[in-house]
């Protein structure tokens, strides 16, 4: 259904809805919009860190479970 909008329709959709909400709500909305993907961003790259660790943490210790045992 949306696979032949083409060029104009697009340009149709974007002139309504600048029509319908005005340039000042769109422009706070991208800026909400990319709030949102930065902190999404950040999140995925603070996980990524955390388990970067904790992966650093287990590898650190390799000591035997037997050898452990007897200290």
């Amino acid at each position: 259904m949306l696979n032949n909008i083409g060029l104009p329709g697009l340009l149709l959709i974007a002139v309504v809805v600048l029509v319908l909400f005005g340039r000042g709500k769109i422009s706070s909305l991208m800026g909400e919009v990319g709030k949102g993907i930065t902190a999404f961003k950040k999140g995925v790259n603070d996980g990524s860190k955390e388990l970067e660790e904790e992966m650093s943490d287990v590898a650190k210790d390799v000591t035997p479970e037997e050898e452990k045992d007897k200290a």
